[in-house]
């Protein structure tokens, strides 16, 4: 893809303004990263992320496993869920606005709205996966209603459980970087690429692109991978 795209910068197709070389790119992200611009966007982003999706984390799981647990829980929720989750989170956008405004605030709330539904479906499906001869063996051997949700149906389904919260974190990433040209933010990767757009610098722009995938992979590897290694790979659950 890199030398498509060179080739393309060299072939004088596009205006050099719109279709930057990958040097020139290269230079705005050191350029931008040595003044602190880059650092002080992404800071202000992950700061966004880390707040909305532990509220979705939260949220979900607790709401997950009530719903693979309690049956009345289940019937009442499950077709709310199942309506709200292929939604995408943007839509709510204009709504939010009304509701709180600008800022900080709405787009937290929305990016933990829009994802908490992935880690509801995901850990509904892991508690409902757990087979039934594991809790009948844990109750015929005594083991309390505490202890059968501890030993058996959380570790049962927390092979789902990570994977909603991995595909719930690319899930706000996303939602989050595009919320943050919306939500009229005074920083962040979404504000710095649309104030790149008022101004055509493609540059900026993709040298901004390139640092979200930069921190969403790192944050893939880093978190969830280490996570799964550490429990679910480890108890042989689930290969690496």
């Amino acid at each position: 893809m890199a030398i498509a795209w060179q080739a393309a910068v060299w072939s004088g197709t596009f205006p050099a303004k719109l279709f930057p070389s990958l040097a020139t790119v290269a230079d705005t992200f050191v350029r931008l990263t040595l003044n602190g611009t880059m650092l002080v966007a992404a800071a202000a982003t992950l700061f966004r992320l880390l707040f909305g999706f532990l509220l979705a984390a939260v949220a979900g799981i607790v709401i997950g496993l009530l719903m693979g647990r309690v049956q009345w829980i289940e019937d009442a929720l499950l077709p709310i869920v199942s309506f709200m989750y292929p939604i995408p989170g943007i839509a709510y956008a204009p709504l939010f606005v009304l509701w709180f405004g600008l800022g900080d605030v709405p787009a937290i709330l929305l990016v933990a709205a829009a994802t908490s539904f992935t880690v509801i479906i995901n850990t509904w499906k892991g508690v409902k996966s757990v087979k039934a001869v594991w809790i009948r063996s844990a109750q015929a051997m005594g083991a309390s209603e505490r202890a059968i949700f501890a030993k058996v149906v959380l570790p049962g389904a927390l092979p789902y459980v990570l994977t909603g919260l991995r595909l719930g974190l690319a899930s706000a990433w996303r939602i989050l970087v595009a919320v943050e040209m919306l939500m009229s933010v005074t920083r962040g990767l979404g504000w710095l690429i649309f104030g790149s757009q008022q101004f055509l610098n493609t540059d900026v722009m993709l040298a901004t692109i390139a640092v979200i995938g930069i921190v969403g992979m790192l944050l893939e590897r880093q978190v969830f991978v280490r996570l799964e290694r550490a429990t679910v790979v480890r108890w042989g659950m689930m290969s690496s």
